[in-house]
């Protein structure tokens, strides 16, 4: 095909787009007024063109380079240079319009008229234009795109009404750069343009480390014109083609082209230096923004926008616990890998465990000190696997509740536990229920329909918190240890010692037994200091009207000991390990009571 259009062609193909946007157009083009003449493309904001998939072919209106000041028309040959032209943020716009999902072909092609920032000059250029993009595609065998013929103009006759809506389509309306989803936008682009070239790109996320500090003592409109500022400084410090936009609230993403993992790092420090060193005198006294960076190297260490935000993320959030104003790369990390696949191996084994029911309960005697004798059951959570292996709680709970599927156990265990409480009426039962269960009111709800209606099962149930999860919201703790009190149910504090250790948390929380972290209890035959520690925290507790109970017995000695100091109940492995509900009560092979 000739690289140029003749006078005659392009006179045939305005007429034919000038009636066929009238018509058609409008659907796809909805801000445009039909009233507004299509201008003779001899006039010089607008050039023709046609073009042809095989082989990828452009073909131009002779004005065209004078039109767009393009330094060479071979910029414009294919489809593949034409897009690289594009900003990185709007290329899938163009991209899905030449698609077959945009439209079928039904014979008189498929109307299209999209708008888009141009760079002329190239993708490392900083001057660029807005353009309107309007025509016709038709079908090839295969449904796709074969060829076009189409207009592109310069909008600088578009009323300012339409560059509005346009600019409030992708950008962000407090910092003026891209707004979230053009951002991902671009950052998609330069991935797929990664695919075709040698060239590496990376992609950074730079958050304002001291924005919560100056909303918390300025207020938000202070924040707000931070953000802003810090927005501004970034913008001008960045090469011609790099992109930014802002990600969320205080974070942004910034994708450098043609970028090595030692420039990365240069530009990083020096978006840092730059905001670091301007000055906002708009309030009272002056502040000065901090900010810190995580980055990633695209598509050496990530080959997908999902992979390179959290990986930048990552990066970011180890950043953030050097100091105020850092940088950190992302570097590949085979162990980590290794830990993300596991825990994703293990949050499948904990939903195909619940939709199958492969979760049951083992039981490990607490004993009184004095007797030695169960005075109640632990009930520890196992699964069961396809193949018959048995999985204790110890290798997927940490991650249950990282992952929040924590809930889902805890209802499991309640209902196992209610099923044993139900069928063997001596017997008492502690179980564990996570932070996250802390806060649901469903599973008080569930404790209640289980048995709320019977009060002798309620006052066989212990319901354990861990000390962490209690002080994490402490008025949140006290309304469910309240509730649980209420319907006849024991609380206690679980791994007491391991977390804060504040004794006026006692005061506060209205629990019936403390369970002394493990932690302070195996060492007593050696430890001087853990001997005290354990005397003072079960004279404080009697004080309180509070039982105690010594985790990790592991051996005789450490038995005599604690119960020497007055604990209550004695716990580990020296005065029995987990076994079969079963093994505790032949009645818990049978079928549990009606209610």
């Amino acid at each position: 095909m000739s690289k140029e259009l003749t006078t005659a062609a392009t006179d045939d193909f305005k007429s034919t787009v000038t009636v066929s946007m009238a018509t058609d157009a409008t659907a796809s083009c909805p801000l445009e007024n039909i009233q507004e003449p299509v201008v003779n493309s001899r006039q010089f904001n607008e050039a023709a063109y046609a073009w042809q998939a095989e082989p990828d072919d452009f073909a131009w209106e002779g004005n065209a380079a004078e039109v767009f000041s393009v330094r060479s028309m071979k910029a414009m040959a294919s489809r593949y240079q034409f897009e690289l032209l594009i900003a990185p943020e709007h290329v899938a716009r163009r991209q899905q319009v030449f698609s077959r999902g945009y439209g079928e072909d039904l014979g008189q092609g498929v109307p299209y008229c999209i708008r888009y920032r141009f760079a002329p000059n190239g993708p490392r250029s900083r001057k660029s234009v807005w353009v309107e993009e309007q025509g016709r595609w038709w079908a090839g065998a295969s449904g796709d795109p074969a060829r076009a013929r189409g207009c592109m103009r310069i909008m600088q006759t578009l009323t300012r009404l339409k560059e509005r809506a346009g600019f409030a389509n992708d950008y962000d309306e407090l910092t003026g750069q891209l707004n979230r989803l053009r951002l991902t936008a671009a950052l998609a682009a330069v991935l797929k343009r990664a695919e075709h070239s040698s060239k590496s790109s990376a992609f950074l996320i730079a958050a304002v480390s001291n924005l919560s500090i100056i909303n918390d003592t300025f207020g938000f409109d202070v924040g707000d014109e931070v953000i802003a500022s810090v927005a501004g400084v970034l913008s001008n410090k960045l090469r011609g083609g790099d992109s930014i936009g802002r990600y969320s609230s205080n974070k942004f993403g910034i994708v450098l082209n043609d970028c090595t993992p030692s420039s990365m790092r240069i530009a990083a420090e020096r978006l840092i230096r730059a905001v670091s060193e301007t000055t906002l005198e708009a309030i009272s006294c002056p502040i000065s923004a901090t900010l810190v960076v995580g980055g990633v190297m695209i598509p050496d260490n990530a080959t997908s926008v999902n992979e390179a935000l959290s990986r930048a993320l990552e990066a970011l959030n180890a950043a953030r616990s050097r100091r105020l104003s850092s940088f950190v790369g992302h570097e590949p990390n085979a162990e980590k890998v290794t830990l993300r696949q596991r825990n994703i191996f293990v949050a499948e084994e904990i939903r195909h465990a619940l939709d199958e029911d492969r979760m049951h309960l083992m039981v490990q005697p607490v004993v009184s000190a004095g007797s030695r004798k169960p005075a109640f059951y632990e009930c520890l959570m196992r699964i069961t696997k396809p193949s018959g292996a048995i999985v204790s709680a110890g290798e997927f709970i940490e991650i249950a509740e990282q992952l929040g599927v924590s809930k889902q156990i805890d209802r499991r265990t309640l209902t196992l536990a209610a099923n044993i409480l139900k069928a063997d009426p001596d017997i008492h039962l502690s179980l564990n229920v996570s932070g996250l269960t802390c806060a649901d009111h469903d599973w008080l709800l569930d404790v209640y329909a289980l048995l709320g209606n019977r009060r002798e099962l309620a006052s066989r149930l212990i319901v354990e918190i861990t000390e962490t999860a209690a002080i994490h919201d402490l008025n949140q703790s006290i309304v469910f240890v309240d509730t649980l009190k209420e319907m006849g149910c024991r609380v206690a504090i679980d791994d007491f010692g391991a977390g804060y250790s504040s004794f006026k948390n006692l005061k506060h929380l209205p629990v019936d037994i403390v369970k002394i972290d493990g932690a302070f209890v195996r060492n007593l035959a050696t430890e001087p200091a853990d001997r005290l520690f354990l005397r003072t925290m079960v004279e404080l507790a009697r004080n309180f009207g509070m039982e105690t109970v010594a985790e990790w017995v592991i051996d005789e000695e450490t038995a005599r000991i604690a119960a020497e100091t007055g604990t209550d109940y004695l716990q580990g492995f020296h005065l029995g390990r987990p076994v079969e509900p079963e093994e505790v009560s032949p009645l818990l092979g049978t079928p549990p009571s009606p209610r």
